[in-house]
């Protein structure tokens, strides 16, 4: 995932480039409101980490404007102030959460988790793939070829759903971690691969011909046979 800090105490901005870069996700940092508000609306980040005092223009400006412009991207504030004012007016604003400096960086990490989670774009009802079609509302999947049903987990069915959204390509364990659990650990990696089995034994129980191949070193792929 790919992020946006703005901050502009350089060291504030090295350490949560770095903290943030060791969980795996994808940082680019500006030191100047002005510069993160052209930043933020250009559509490229999943989400914005946006100190609000800044030179150029407030990190509530920030906000303010880019909502004006239609920029959904999820919004954490980050700020020196304690009042309850000050908060107020930044999720007025637009911001979707806040941290008070100082803060533990595993709480911060939650946040950008729980952040990113909330950005995910919605997904439709029914998704297909091959001989399959996908209920995420009801958890059932079924094989239009053999007429079989069965129902999924949460998780089983988040799985699936990622992949056939992202048919044709190859998803690594990091992107289906950080996709399903919201961050990267090596347990989550070993999640990944449980519940990468319990769907391969929900297909084989349908009759499905769609399979997941691993790509040794590479992660996962949807693949079937056309005829």
């Amino acid at each position: 995932m790919k992020l946006l800090l703005v901050e502009d105490e350089p060291r504030m901005a090295d350490a949560l480039r770095e903290l943030l870069r060791q969980e795996g996700y994808d940082v680019d940092c500006f030191f100047r409101g002005d510069d993160g508000l052209a930043a933020i609306c250009s559509g490229q980040y999943d989400g914005v980490i946006l100190d609000v005092m800044l030179p150029g223009l407030s990190g509530v400006e920030v906000a303010a404007r880019s909502r004006q412009q239609g920029v959904r991207t999820p919004i954490l504030m980050l700020t020196a102030k304690g009042e309850l004012d000050d908060k107020v007016l930044g999720l007025d604003a637009g911001a979707d959460d806040y941290v008070t400096k100082p803060f533990q960086p595993r709480e911060l990490l939650a946040r950008v988790r729980a952040l990113c989670r909330r950005g995910m774009p919605l997904v439709e009802d029914r998704l297909c793939a091959g001989d399959l079609a996908l209920d995420v509302r009801a958890l059932t999947l079924h094989c239009t070829a053999t007429g079989q049903s069965v129902h999924l987990s949460e998780k089983e069915c988040r799985v699936l759903e990622y992949l056939i959204s992202n048919q044709k390509q190859i998803l690594s364990k990091e992107q289906l971690a950080m996709k399903i659990w919201g961050y990267e650990d090596e347990a989550e990696y070993n999640k990944v691969e449980v519940y990468v089995s319990f769907v391969r034994k929900k297909l084989a129980f349908v009759g499905s011909r769609v399979e997941i191949k691993a790509i040794r070193g590479a992660g996962y792929e949807l693949r079937w046979d056309c005829g």
